[in-house]
């Protein structure tokens, strides 16, 4: 069983490289000129983004110097100590929703630093994986797309984000013990 996942972990990305020329082809589809207009309104797309992406990143990164997430943190990690809950999982709660590289880079330090089977480090790759970078999303996404009304959406992505991050937690507590 080993060796046919093997088999088809190592074949199927450059299986399907070949399949779709070959297919688009067969099709009589010009393949290199729709893959150039494709790339065309990549670009476009992301030359319509760039302002959204620099408005975020300093958005992050004022709330991060300010000092405001640590202040969060303090505040909240008596409470957390008290439920079980490591108080070095906080920030990455706080991060997640706003940048994806950066939260990805804390969860590595988490891990770098209490190791991989620890329950920090199950907590936080639990995080990682039971949430989004929202504002991220609807900053990117909805500014390529001219989306000016995100009320609704940021509410439930938000709350979405709470509700992996408390699920995360409970599931890593109640699967690995406290």
């Amino acid at each position: 069983m080993y060796d046919a996942v093997t088999l088809i972990s190592v074949w199927a990305i450059p299986a399907i490289i070949v399949f779709i020329p070959l297919y688009a082809a067969f099709r009589r589809v010009p393949v290199y000129e729709s893959f150039v207009d494709g790339a065309k309104g990549g670009f476009d797309t992301a030359i319509q983004i760039i302002p959204h992406l620099v408005g975020m990143m300093v958005a992050i990164s004022m709330f991060r110097a300010s000092g405001a997430m640590e202040a969060m943190v303090q505040l909240l990690e008596p409470l957390a100590r008290w439920l079980g809950v490591p108080g070095e999982v906080l920030p990455l709660g706080a991060l997640r929703p706003l940048t994806g590289a950066g939260s990805l880079a804390y969860t590595t330090e988490l891990i770098q630093t209490h190791g991989p089977d620890s329950m920090i480090g199950r907590i936080a790759s639990t995080i990682q994986g039971s949430t989004d970078t929202t504002l991220y999303v609807l900053t990117v996404y909805f500014g390529a797309i001219g989306i000016r009304r995100t009320r609704y959406a940021l509410k439930v992505g938000l709350f979405s984000d709470l509700v992996g991050f408390v699920a995360a937690i409970a599931i890593c507590l109640l699967v690995f013990g406290v």
